[in-house]
């Protein structure tokens, strides 16, 4: 099937091509069709399949006729955060180049002017967050009662970060006889509510398993000590062929320290967090995409719909709070039919939450080290990135994988100074780790795991491999030991 089997207009196919597109993903061949006939749509994907067009070119097609109005837009999409509000506005600026079409971003952050300006002027399509657009509406500032057209995307999320109330007070302010489309990871019983209230008979489109994870994906979980998990990321970083990777972490202060010990340690990173104005929140995001760096630590404010290429590995150097969250983070790798690599730290405190996310994806994740398949990792490159450890062994007994020779320097005693500084960081991060957990309610004593019990399991012994032995059979890790897979799988 291609773009054209969809019925789309010529202007938005030759966009389309122009875009580099041929052949439509299941959820935009699924989507596109009955968007167009004005039917109400129920979208539930996974991220990375291509969600954003499969709204955004029907839209296209059906803004292209009618007339614009001073302070009522056509058209409404809701985005959660405004990074995925910026991210679908160039979707529109990209496919709707050989359109008459005027589009307006409401997000927060910003200063208004400009923003009230294109409202005064009239727009076809108003993309906006629920903060910023019931901000100007209480001011009298926008009208919604002549928008034809309404998109609530990542739903689940919405509810996750506190907005259903003000989806349901904007949408009791549109016209009743309209087009709506829910898209959504998820759907969780007020999901389920919101659909059945504002959405007329729609057509409910399932091109995934709720909650399930990518194919595409390898997935692991490290079992490690709180107090040593900067250390275990570090060997990770260095060890398995990083090419990029996004870190995501639970709190924000945890993002700040954890980039700052990473640029000390010598890698390329970055940081993207709530407390960051938008300006320099794009500025980082653009910095990660353009190469400049190769390492972003993020909280969820990026883990939802954000489409960056190329990102090889995501490590979860907290279990997401929100098992919801663990989809969408590790969502960010393994897109477009790309293979990646995710890894989720596991300290005794995450036991609960990591308990949580294998109950909702319905999958056991692998510990690491013990089921370790090798995934090819980009297509071609001169780098020879792809190559299959598995498959060669050099005259140690291993292939060393990227950045072994910066590795093998940091297996060696460090100087005085540098080991300082790491002890107090991972001290540092310890410190916080005890405060954010007094915070927190305490578990009766049935609920915490028996770590007496832990404790006293002998640490697995490991065949010693060396120059004469037969190549390691696909399944195991073949590079240099780490320390941290002594510890006990929880």
């Amino acid at each position: 099937m291609t773009f054209a089997d969809l019925g789309l207009s010529p202007e938005l196919l030759k966009a389309v091509e122009d875009a580099g597109y041929t052949e439509p993903t299941p959820i935009q061949a699924e989507a596109i069709p009955p968007v167009l006939m004005m039917k109400d749509i129920i979208g539930i994907a996974q991220t990375g399949t291509g969600k954003t067009a499969s709204f955004v070119l029907p839209m296209i097609d059906i803004m292209a006729s009618g007339r614009r109005r001073a302070l009522m837009p056509r058209s409404l999409i809701l985005e959660p955060t405004r990074e995925l509000a910026a991210q679908v506005a160039e979707n529109f600026e990209k496919y709707g180049k050989n359109h008459d079409l005027k589009m307006a971003l409401l997000i927060g952050g910003v200063q208004m002017g400009d923003q009230l300006k294109a409202l005064d002027e009239g727009v076809d399509v108003l993309i906006a967050t629920p903060g910023r657009l019931m901000d100007l509406f209480e001011r009298g500032k926008i009208l919604l009662n002549g928008c034809e057209l309404l998109v609530i995307d990542e739903a689940d999320r919405m509810l996750d970060m506190g907005f259903i109330p003000d989806i349901e007070f904007i949408c009791s302010k549109l016209p009743e006889t309209r087009q709506t489309m829910l898209f959504s990871a998820t759907m969780p019983p007020p999901i389920e509510k919101l659909a059945k209230t504002f959405l007329t008979n729609p057509k409910r489109i399932e091109t995934s398993r709720a909650a399930s994870t990518n194919k595409d994906i390898t997935a692991f979980k490290v079992p490690v000590q709180s107090r040593k998990k900067r250390e275990t990321l570090r060997w990770l970083l260095s060890h398995d062929q990083v090419e990029t990777a996004i870190i995501f972490a639970n709190r924000k202060t945890t993002v700040r320290e954890l980039n700052k010990s990473l640029q000390r340690d010598g890698f390329a990173s970055g940081e993207i967090h709530g407390d960051m104005d938008q300006a320099n929140r794009l500025k980082e995001l653009d910095r990660f995409k353009a190469g400049e760096v190769n390492i972003l630590v993020a909280s969820d404010v990026a883990a939802r719909g954000l489409d960056i290429k190329g990102v090889s590995h995501v490590f979860n150097y907290d279990t997401p709070w929100h098992p919801d969250d663990y989809v969408h983070r590790i969502g960010r790798t393994g897109r477009a039919g790309a293979k990646g690599r995710a890894f989720t730290l596991v300290a005794d405190d995450d036991a609960e939450a990591i308990a949580n996310v294998e109950k909702l994806t319905g999958n056991t994740i692998k510990v690491f080290g013990k089921e370790d398949v090798r995934v090819e990792l980009a297509e071609g490159g001169s780098s020879g990135k792809t190559e299959d450890r598995t498959e060669k062994k050099s005259d140690d007994g291993g292939k060393k994988p990227k950045k072994a020779e910066k590795s093998d320097k940091s297996d060696k005693p460090a100087k005085h100074s540098r080991s300082k500084k790491r002890d107090d960081d991972d001290a540092g991060e310890e410190r916080e780790e005890r405060t954010e957990r007094a915070k927190k309610p305490r578990r009766s004593k049935e609920d915490k795991p028996d770590r007496t019990e832990k404790a006293d399991k002998p640490k697995r012994s490991r065949r010693r491999r060396d120059e004469d032995d037969e190549p390691v059979a696909a399944g195991e890790w073949n590079g240099p030991k780490p320390g941290f897979l002594d510890v006990g799988a929880g």
